[in-house]
């Protein structure tokens, strides 16, 4: 470990309850990836042993938060239940309208059915999977327009998840009748769970209110975004969470939230909003798709326990060794030059897959080959985001994106230290063998969310004239090396 490395992080609670973990052999995780077809979505919990595969509804809730479920008012309409939650998002927002659903792609279906017309743009800071995916669904376009730093992994800038306040300035100037409202994600998931800052909010939000478009957060990890700001940004050190991010909504119009994230629950979400002429057409929806406006799909045990997540959620010592593992694992792999985006994120460490398998062009998905080469060597299951997750919906078909990353997502209160020093040796074996790594193809998958279903196999470009492929070769010399 290097000598200026952090210090290992403490965790602030103690464990009550164990779930037992298996590590599959060798052998069983070669069988689980031919079933699977080289996608990690499509393994069992079983066949894996650590899960980094998100930190999406993967967070271990806390004895307030269980103790919570036991006074669920099941009642199908007017449960004290969504009572307590609206009050609570309410009080940590400022947004007087808040409508339930049972998670965060819910709240975005809501609201981009709700707002967008075919040939519409969408701006953010980088759209993630399923909010690019529901602005297609609209026949709308989604822009990215993070700053240039966000797409050089090796910058080391505070904050990579702010938007070019110029290129927005532009955008609305030239097409303002053609841009229905202004998306900021926090943190910036597809760029590696970079933050925004403050001081980009609070001009986003001017150049929105003087076009009078509106501005919505997806505040999925609006509390790790905070936590940045507090620790960043000039002026901002001393104040609560809860002030930052009040604050922060009070320069949005709204916000969707995964509660699965920064909500510390398996499952839930919401829509809030300003705009109570929008609300009776998100109801309609949420009551066609979803359920009842004051339980949006979920039982009402759940919304009792997102109302006690999201308050703990804002907590200090929870987020520094939340944010604290996620570096402390980046410090595991600093003594060994495995390349990551810097600075670490909030959520997860984002490896660049570039620099990690330069030997592989984009055309062999350097990202999902990396993702079956760990879980070959460890059984620790990651996510691609790069060529497989986004490439398909790019403006030009085919073009691959600047970023080609394996994400980390570390779960909320799961894991503790030495799973992380696991973690750090399974991706130390996979870089010393990293020149017999061979590359992929997709072999079948939908038009869109294809990282989801996908099936691949070894990439044509790196058969040999026997039939036999790098990867399986590569195979071969690590099996003989266990």
């Amino acid at each position: 470990m290097s000598p200026d490395a952090p210090p290992l992080p403490l965790e602030p609670f103690r464990i009550k309850a164990v779930e037992r973990l298996h590590l599959p052999t060798r052998e069983e995780r070669e069988k689980a990836l031919a079933r699977a077809g080289l996608n990690l979505f499509n393994l069992t919990s079983e066949e894996v042993f650590i899960d980094l595969l998100t930190d999406s509804g993967t967070s271990a809730m806390s004895d307030r938060q269980w103790a919570a479920l036991m006074t669920g008012d099941e009642s199908y309409a007017g449960s004290r239940n969504f009572v307590e939650f609206e009050r609570t998002v309410q009080d940590l927002t400022g947004f007087p309208f808040v409508i339930p659903t049972h998670q965060g792609r819910a709240a975005e279906h809501l609201l981009m059915s709700a707002l967008l017309h075919p040939g519409e743009t969408v701006p953010n800071n980088m759209h993630f999977d399923t909010t690019q995916a529901h602005v297609l669904r609209q026949g709308a376009r989604p822009l990215n327009l993070a700053i240039p730093e966000a797409y050089d992994p090796q910058v080391d800038h505070p904050f990579k998840g702010n938007m070019d306040v110029p290129r927005l300035e532009e955008l609305l100037r030239s097409n303002r009748k053609n841009v229905p409202l202004v998306m900021m994600t926090l943190t910036n998931n597809t760029g590696g769970g970079q933050p925004a800052s403050l001081e980009n909010l609070r001009a986003i939000s001017a150049v929105c209110r003087a076009q009078k478009v509106p501005f919505y957060l997806d505040m999925c990890r609006w509390a790790e975004n905070a936590y940045f700001i507090r620790e960043r940004e000039h002026g901002q050190e001393g104040r609560s969470i809860r002030e930052i991010g009040r604050e922060c909504f009070g320069l949005a119009d709204g916000a969707t939230m995964s509660a699965k994230k920064d909500g510390l629950v398996n499952i839930g979400g919401f829509v809030a909003t300003r705009d109570a002429a929008l609300v009776p057409r998100l109801k309609e929806t949420l009551i066609t798709f979803e359920g009842f406006p004051t339980y949006g799909g979920l039982a009402r045990r759940d919304l009792a326990a997102m109302a006690v997540g999201l308050l703990e959620a804002t907590d200090l010592d929870y987020l520094e060794h939340r944010i604290g593992q996620v570096r402390y694992l980046a410090s595991l792999l600093d003594a060994e030059g495995i390349p990551y985006v810097h600075p670490p994120g909030g959520h997860g460490l984002y490896l660049d897959a570039h620099r990690f398998l330069p030997h592989l062009s984009a055309s062999e998905l350097p990202g999902q080959s990396l993702v079956v080469e760990i879980y070959r060597e460890g059984a620790v299951r990651t996510c691609e985001v790069g060529g497989v997750m986004f490439g398909s919906e790019k403006p030009a078909p085919g073009t691959p994106p600047p970023l080609e990353l394996v994400r980390l997502a570390i779960p909320r209160r799961v894991y503790t230290a030495s799973h992380l020093h696991y973690v750090a040796e399974t991706l130390k074996a996979v870089w010393r063998r990293r020149a017999s790594i061979g590359g992929l193809r997709i072999i079948e998958a939908p038009e869109r969310l294809r990282h989801f279903l996908a099936k691949f196999g070894p990439s044509p470009k790196r058969v040999s004239t026997t039939g036999s492929t790098t990867i399986t070769r590569g195979k071969a010399r690590s099996r003989a090396n266990m």
